[in-house]
């Protein structure tokens, strides 16, 4: 397993958010992460990612305890996380923006230009608006610069928060196929996810939350064919969003 938590309880605060998550992200693999709002989704990924700190339990990154460590000691390791919000800098180019998230690069021309033409063919609007300020991209251009930004360079692991939320129909479907690309390089990512249609496509494992904690895990494809197991998870169908 590249990813594991074992039994992580946060506190923020006087809140006590997680009690007790253990669920493992396979390599090589997409792992969604769903639950009703408030239930802790979000929580777990800012965990992983060092912003909030485990009070208990471990999180291990293909072994290696960095439950305790910084958001950039993390990403050093080869994590990305795109947050809710997306994260991008308005006043920034979709250029400077990718330059930034390239760590290993002092300028545009050291980026690695296959990956660079691999990022234009998953996201086309990178490439027409590249010299644009972020600022001015629609919502579903900032969620592929977003996402863009991820993989400027190669990740071990990428952390997504609700990569269709807000989108137009159309848009979700691109994002889906470019999604689809990314699994099929044996991209290791685990989404958390509000659309099931999405969650149905991409998901191979899933583990579902309520109230800070794991009440159910297994195959996506498991979940996505048993509409009572939905019902009871999840208080709806996916069927009801395809």
């Amino acid at each position: 397993m590249l990813l594991r938590l074992d039994g992580v309880h946060t506190h923020v605060g006087a809140y006590h958010l997680l009690h007790g998550v253990d669920f493992d992200v396979p390599a090589g693999r997409t792992t969604l992460l769903l639950g009703r709002n408030g239930a802790g989704k979000t929580t777990t990924l800012r965990t992983v990612m060092g912003l909030w700190k485990p009070s208990a339990g471990s999180v291990r990154l293909d072994g290696e305890a960095i439950g305790g460590l910084s958001t950039p000691a993390i990403a050093a390791r080869g994590v990305a996380y795109v947050p809710e919000n997306m994260g991008i800098f308005a006043d920034l180019s979709v250029a400077e923006n990718l330059l930034l998230a390239a760590r290993g690069a002092a300028s545009l021309d050291a980026i690695d230009p296959a990956r660079l033409r691999w990022i234009f063919e998953l996201f086309p609007p990178v490439r027409r608006f590249w010299n644009q300020r972020a600022g001015l991209l629609s919502g579903g251009q900032k969620q592929m610069l977003a996402v863009a930004r991820a993989i400027v360079e190669p990740r071990r692991l990428i952390l997504v928060d609700e990569p269709s939320k807000g989108l137009a129909p159309a848009i979700i479907g691109n994002m889906i196929e470019a999604f689809a690309e990314l699994k099929r390089a044996r991209t290791t990512m685990l989404l958390v996810e509000q659309n099931f249609e999405f969650a149905r496509r991409l998901g191979d494992t899933v583990a579902v939350m309520d109230d800070g904690r794991i009440v159910h895990r297994g195959d996506m494809s498991e979940l996505a064919e048993d509409e009572s197991l939905q019902q009871r998870l999840l208080g709806l169908g996916l069927g009801a969003h395809q």
